[in-house]
């Protein structure tokens, strides 16, 4: 077996398990978001049940929060701070396990908008639609690619 081959499984198995990043311990997450979001409040369930801790501030603009975390032009409704990454809007836990595991040169990952299937904005309110979008790998100079694309 080729080295690419068992990095490929490798990190195919850390991303079905939450268990394997919480080996560590529990990684930690900071969420700023307004006090009314409900959508946020389910990504941050989702989060929670894929292994991390979440700590969450409320406040009025996520504005501030978004532009001095490198998101200014990838907004979405909340901005969260894990292990020295940005994650802005509704990007799925696989993929924050994947940027951890990674840990690749950038500012983060951001979800854009509000789509719809993606976690928190998949609610019984959403009657099962969604939106095809990507996740984006933001570099820090705020240039973006495609990190994961949701079909």
């Amino acid at each position: 077996m080729n080295v690419s081959r068992l990095t490929r499984l490798v990190l195919a198995a850390a991303l079905c398990a939450p268990t394997f990043v919480m080996a560590q311990g529990p990684v930690k997450v900071e969420v700023w978001k307004t006090p009314t979001c409900g959508c946020c409040e389910d990504w941050v369930k989702h989060m929670r049940d894929n292994g991390f801790t979440v700590t969450t501030h409320d406040v009025q603009d996520t504005g501030p929060i978004r532009r001095n975390a490198g998101m200014a032009d990838y907004g979405s409704c909340h901005t969260a701070m894990v292990d020295g990454y940005a994650v802005e809007g509704h990007v799925p836990a696989r993929d924050v396990r994947r940027l951890l595991l990674e840990k690749p040169e950038a500012a983060g990952l951001a979800a854009p908008g509000m789509p719809l299937g993606s976690p928190g904005m998949d609610g019984p309110e959403y009657g099962g639609r969604k939106t095809p979008h990507d996740v984006l790998l933001v570099d820090k100079q705020g240039g973006a690619r495609v990190y994961e694309a949701y079909r």
